[in-house]
């Protein structure tokens, strides 16, 4: 079975009684539903509902492990640590605990912690093991394996501006609608209820140099969107609905995309006359 050794991915522990209570209320998903063997991806947003980070919840039964990016652990563990109040949980940055790793087949490795991602079947496994596994592949392949999926890492967000939704996390089931009120949840469910995005994370095949994050994306001439993160002929780039589906020509830099709408993907319906 394929498996990649993340080198940029860290771990957050949390402990205490009250942890699953106190993460409950502050995250996008049903912190409830980890379990040893099934984790949740869920987000941190703002009190405005705009994304701050987003991470892999797994539980061993005696703590929470927080699968994030390793830039962000710090930073996670200092927001949340902001709403503790009286709780009975403990936070921190435990990334020198763990070798994050990503595998995708039918079995994961034994004697570690493991868990199915929950964004799609396809996606795989999600690892914690205490050391490198060996025979771990470098992190470009699991990268390759993910765009070809279209499926987002913190890289194609923009902290306290982008939406959940912008990323997919509600056909990749990184938003609980049932569990009740969560940080920034007003701004997650109007924008599902009312219909209001427009932009979504597309993945796209690139024809020529790769162009650098950020860099403008036009269709016929009119700028569309930007390119996020991407590896040799493939990435993900923030693009308007409308444009996608109308398609022709995408420019970026000195590259040429083509985007495409993966299955998993549910694009709001347009009227036709």
């Amino acid at each position: 079975m394929p498996i990649a050794v993340l080198p940029g991915r860290g771990v957050v522990e949390v402990t205490g009684q009250d942890r699953v209570a106190f993460l409950q209320g502050l995250v996008s998903n049903d912190v409830t539903q980890a379990a040893p063997g099934q984790s949740v991806w869920a987000a941190l947003l703002t009190p405005q509902g705009k994304w701050l980070a987003d991470f892999f919840v797994h539980s061993d039964g005696q703590r929470l492990l927080l699968d994030c990016a390793v830039e962000q652990a710090g930073l996670i563990v200092t927001t949340l640590s902001r709403f503790r109040l009286r709780a009975k949980v403990a936070l921190r940055d435990a990334s020198a605990d763990f070798a994050v790793h990503a595998a995708w087949g039918e079995q994961p490795p034994y004697g570690v912690i493991a868990a199915r991602d929950p964004r799609l079947p396809e996606a795989g496994w999600r690892v914690l093991a205490p050391a490198l596994l060996s025979g771990a592949l470098d992190a470009a392949e699991y990268e390759r394996h993910r765009f070809l999926l279209g499926l987002p890492e913190p890289a194609d967000m923009e902290a306290q501006k982008s939406v959940l939704l912008e990323g997919g996390f509600d056909e990749l089931h990184g938003v609980s609608w049932s569990k009740g009120c969560y940080m920034g949840q007003e701004l997650t469910a109007r924008t599902k209820y009312r219909g209001l995005l427009k932009k979504r994370l597309f993945p796209v095949l690139v024809t020529g140099p790769l162009p650098a994050p950020g860099t403008p994306v036009t269709r016929d001439g009119v700028e569309v969107g930007e390119m996020r993160s991407g590896r040799d002929d493939r990435g993900l780039a923030l693009l308007r609905i409308e444009a996608v589906e109308a398609g022709g020509r995408f420019a970026c830099g000195a590259a040429e995309l083509a985007p495409h709408i993966p299955g998993w993907m549910r694009l709001p319906a347009r009227e036709t006359t």
